[in-house]
Parts: structure tokens; sequence; C-alpha cells
């Protein structure tokens, strides 16, 4: 019974070290904006980008029924969810892209995925709420 009793104490307190040492373990966090592989960029910024570049590609990856709801004039809608590996892309890599959603949430996720996939000038100016130009239903 003791031996059985000296066990249980050892099993208790192996695992009481090992809780209290996965909980200090650093866990990984999301990329710092200034170490992403992608830019960031205010509304502005990116009118700007649309302004002088009118090869650039403004994607919107809400769903259809967002985009179909109002959207920044000239966007292409490509929802988040369907950016996957094994489907092509409808752009080059190296063509200047400017993402947003709704609220910045999954453009950044968009942005990241984009990039993982060889695209090399993305840039993420987080939602249309952010965006104080016009919107079409067009």
């Amino acid at each position: 019974m003791k031996q059985l009793f000296l066990l249980a104490a050892v099993i208790c307190f192996g695992v009481a070290i090992l809780k209290f040492y996965s909980a200090r373990m650093v866990q990984p966090s999301a990329p710092k904006p200034d170490k992403l592989p992608w830019r960031t960029l205010t509304a502005e910024e990116a009118k700007a980008r649309l302004d002088e570049n009118e090869d650039a590609i403004l994607l919107d990856v809400r769903t259809q029924a967002e985009y179909d709801a109002g959207h920044i004039p000239g966007a292409v809608c490509l929802p988040n969810e369907d950016i996957l590996p094994d489907l092509p892309l409808p752009f080059e890599n190296d063509a200047e892209i400017l993402v947003y959603c709704r609220s910045g949430r999954r453009s950044a996720e968009a942005a990241q995925k984009l990039t993982e996939l060889g695209c090399t000038n993305v840039a993420d100016f987080g939602g249309i709420l952010d965006w104080p130009y016009e919107t079409t239903t067009d």
C-alpha cells in the first residue's frame, strides 16, 4: 500500500512540474508589423498606390455576399477561404496586390497566404470600415 501511495505521489509531482515548465515556455507569437513579409498601408496610402498604378490588383477577401453588399470600385472578390495552395492564383506573383476585408483580420490572413504562395508585392490596408472614399454595389 505504501508503494502505491508513493507511486501516486511521484506521478502527481511529475505532472505538476511538467505543467509548471510548459506554462513558462515562450509561446510563438504572430510576426510584428515591422517584420511582416508584406507591407501594411493606411487607407490613404492604398488609395495613393491605386491612383499611381492602374495595374495594381485591389483584392477584396470578404465573402461574395459581403462584396455584393458594397466594395471599393475596381476591387476583385477572392474570398480568403478560397486562397489555397493547390489552386492557381489569377495573377502573376510579382503583381502589386492591395488586400482588404471588413475589419483587417482576414486581409492579414490573406496577405500571409499570398506571400507563402510566392507573391512578392503584397500590401494589406485593413478593412473597408476604415476606407473613407467611395464604395459601390456595382
